[in-house]
Order: C-alpha cells, then sequence, then structure tokens
C-alpha cells in the first residue's frame, strides 16, 4: 500500500464524516440562527432558551437521519474491509 492509496483512504474517511455530520450540524445551526433572531427581536435573553431547543431540534435529527448516517459509515467501512481483504486498491 503506498502514500497515495493511504491518502486516498483518508480523504474518503474525512469526507464521510463530514457528509455524515453534515445534517445534524446544519439543523443546530439553524435552530441557533432562529434563537438568536428571536432573542434579538424580544431582548430575552434567557441562557435556556438557547440549549433546550437546540438540544431537542438535535435528538430529533439524529432520530431522522440515524439511517443515512448508518448507510454512509457503512459504505466508507465496506471499503476499507474490502481494501483490507484484497491486499490493497
Amino acid at each position: 500500500m503506498s502514500q497515495a492509496d493511504v491518502y486516498t483512504i483518508l480523504n474518503q474517511a474525512i469526507l464521510t464524516v463530514l457528509i455524515a455530520s453534515g445534517p445534524i450540524l446544519a439543523l443546530a445551526l439553524l435552530v441557533g440562527l432562529g434563537i438568536a433572531f428571536f432573542q434579538a427581536l424580544t431582548q430575552i435573553q434567557e441562557m435556556t432558551l438557547t440549549f433546550v431547543p437546540k438540544i431537542v431540534a438535535i435528538f430529533l435529527g439524529l432520530l431522522a437521519t440515524t439511517p443515512f448516517i448508518y448507510a454512509t459509515l457503512t459504505k466508507l467501512s465496506d471499503h476499507v474491509f474490502d481494501l483490507i481483504m484484497h491486499g490493497g486498491p
């Protein structure tokens, strides 16, 4: 296995992590922006108002996107295990 092969596998792993975590991070960003706009408009500066809706949204998002995350990670692990089984690309 050459350095280029290792670089390719690491590149695929990083891309897989970004793709798998993207929907949850985007959801947290959107909920955070919505809460920030709400706080700016109403001038309510309650600390629990920022955390509780974000946590609930993240948990609901995880429930909704778990099959997608599982499929993405399974695809990468199958590819890596195939490379291990065959001794390289």
